[in-house]
């Protein structure tokens, strides 16, 4: 059994649920059917499990190490990578003109999640790169494309995005780091300022460092209207893309974090030692708006990470549980052979309440890909604009959903395994730490929650949230034509009405700060129905499939897991929705001295 991958699952999510053969019918991607698709996913799967797994635990060991101002991390990081690059993975998702596969993104995505669940502190390189390589090809000029594209897409050189200051994290408008003009006519400018929490800041892997800095270019607007985007490299790159002199980006220092410990995580300095200069990326003061193209694929991305540490401690889990012997049957004596634990109720419990969330997180992240595909090929402007809002809308919900009960997942990975759940001895433990940052990274679980009910769910009047409610309306219509799925299509009726009411009401309320009081608990709930929406699909998916004996005890399995999610995780959210609904202020008045009195 494979401990990065359930490769009948994600055959059965991308061909029999969420159909992305129809991709192939498009011209922009009719190189990918079944079989190359399975072929790529065959090459992936070679390489993590060769190259990514085997020094996870190393890696997580011996963290990378501030030395003369250099971030040293361990060879075999860069080896991996190494192997990563010639795939010619870095280059995936890149148009052929940039030397890259174009491939859809949920199968990118697809691919991705086998390394991030070998290797996640390896993966955080090539995740941030791709993401960085993405926004120039959006955004940038020719002449920034023609410099920067070709080596990040042939992993010579990685990217970083440059957000968060010591002052100003999740608070983007008061960030400090200044842009000073220096030839306008080129876009050149001196940056002077500090980033903090910065993946991937500095390492001794690649040949370059492409950073992506927000930066106020002097005389700009106050709040986010004045922030900048700008290309700043460690080393300086001339006319012809050649790398040249170090650009003044000073390392600071190293955080030292609970999890991802293989992932360099910087302090950095611009202009302190000398002048830094970087390339204004489009137009002034728009500089967050292109950001947040990386910033969502970021916040998916996240969330898939998420995932995928949820099914690397599923997967260990599992193993364990079918090979230690513990405990007998009820009504037997010590004359009697022990059981394997996966026999015994509450372990099984444990595991299917992996199984629900992981699988469940799976397809909201690989739906959310595949929706990027659907909005990259439409041709009608309006098919386009609402494939669009829907993954808006999805975006803060697959980023927190998964790094908040995927997580919950690894915690019940560390309990099948008892004592040996909290060493080292097996990797659960490590799937937990890394897991850990995800509620974290890219805005925490409450902005998210925050964006959701303060943002998303309002875009373009509503019709974001209309359009999900009748996707949700459609499925039910087809799962009622199944007797089997019928209490799970009521359930999820009645679950999307609680929704729609209690979003009603929050929104038609008056003081702003009342409607947003629980929007963590809205974002769970909303996370909650949405995740049943899609396990009822792969229920239908199951029940509208031809019998094929090969596949029983699997297609048993994904009953059972939805059916688990039905009876034990979606009545959960009829309390959140209350309380979220009548905007009750129990946290909100709170005076903060009556903590302590």
């Amino acid at each position: 059994m494979s401990g990065i991958v359930n490769r009948m699952d994600l055959d059965f999510l991308l061909h029999d649920v969420l159909r992305v053969g129809a991709l192939a019918a498009q011209d922009r991607f009719c190189a990918y059917d079944r079989d190359t698709i399975s072929a790529i996913l065959d090459s992936a799967e070679r390489i993590a499990a060769t190259h990514y797994q085997p020094c996870a635990a190393v890696i997580d060991e011996i963290e990378p190490q501030f030395v003369d101002g250099k971030a040293i991390t361990h060879p075999a990081a860069g080896r991996a990578l190494k192997e990563f690059a010639e795939a010619g993975f870095f280059a995936a998702g890149l148009p052929p003109e940039y030397g890259g596969m174009d491939l859809p993104t949920v199968v990118r995505t697809a691919v991705y999640g086998m390394f991030s669940c070998a290797n996640l502190s390896i993966h955080n390189y090539a995740m941030l790169t791709t993401a960085a390589a993405n926004l120039l090809a959006t955004f940038g000029n020719a002449d920034q494309r023609r410099r920067f594209l070709p080596p990040m897409a042939e992993g010579r050189w990685f990217g970083t995005m440059c957000l968060s200051e010591t002052q100003a994290g999740s608070s983007l408008a008061d960030i400090a780091t200044r842009a000073e003009p220096r030839d306008a006519a080129r876009g050149l400018y001196a940056i002077r300022g500090a980033k903090m929490w910065i993946s991937g800041g500095d390492q001794d892997i690649s040949e370059n460092i492409v950073h992506m800095v927000l930066a106020r270019i002097d005389g700009a607007p106050a709040g986010t209207a004045g922030i900048s985007l700008f290309i700043v490299p460690k080393f300086l790159v001339d006319e012809a893309g050649q790398i040249g002199p170090a650009n003044n980006v000073t390392l600071a220092g190293l955080n030292h974090k609970m999890g991802n410990r293989g992932t360099t995580n910087a302090v950095l300095q611009f202009g302190e030692q000398g002048e830094t200069l970087g390339w204004l990326v489009g137009e002034p003061h728009k500089g967050l708006g292109y950001m947040f193209q990386m910033m969502n694929e970021a916040r998916i991305a996240v969330g898939h990470g998420a995932v995928m540490q949820g099914l690397g401690g599923f997967l260990a889990s599992l193993a364990y549980a079918q090979e230690r012997m513990q405990g007998r049957r009820m009504g037997t004596g010590p004359a009697d052979a022990p059981l394997s634990i996966i026999h015994h109720a509450d372990i099984k419990r444990l595991l299917l309440a992996q199984k629900a969330a992981v699988e469940g997180g799976l397809a909201l992240v690989l739906y959310c890909a595949l929706l990027h595909d659907r909005m990259s090929i439409a041709t009608d402007p309006v098919q386009r604009a609402d494939f669009h809002l829907l993954l808006d809308l999805l975006t803060p919900v697959a980023k927190s959903w998964p790094s908040e009960f995927c997580l919950e997942a690894n915690k019940h990975a560390i309990q099948v395994l008892g004592g040996y759940g909290y060493t080292r001895d097996y990797p659960v433990e490590r799937f937990y730490r890394d897991n850990r940052l995800n509620p974290i990274h890219e805005g925490t679980h409450g902005i998210q929650a925050i964006d959701l009910l303060g943002r998303k769910v309002r875009l373009a009047g509503g019709r974001a949230l209309h359009l999900l409610l009748d996707e949700i309306a459609d499925t039910l219509a087809r799962a009622r034509s199944a007797d089997v799925l019928s209490a799970e299509a009521d359930a999820l009726e009645r679950a999307a009405a609680r929704l729609r009411s209690a979003t009603q009401a929050i929104l038609a309320a008056p003081d702003r700060e009342r409607q947003l009081a629980n929007a963590t608990l809205y974002l769970d709930a909303f996370g909650h129905i949405v995740v049943a929406w899609l396990w009822l699909k792969q229920g239908m998916a199951i029940t509208e499939a031809e019998p094929e004996p090969g596949l029983v005890q699997y297609r048993e399995g994904k009953r059972q897991a939805m059916r688990y999610f039905f009876r034990y995780e979606l009545p959960r959210i009829e309390n959140w929705l209350m309380l979220a609904g009548e905007m009750d202020e129990t946290c909100l008045s709170l005076d903060p001295a009556a903590f302590l009195g």
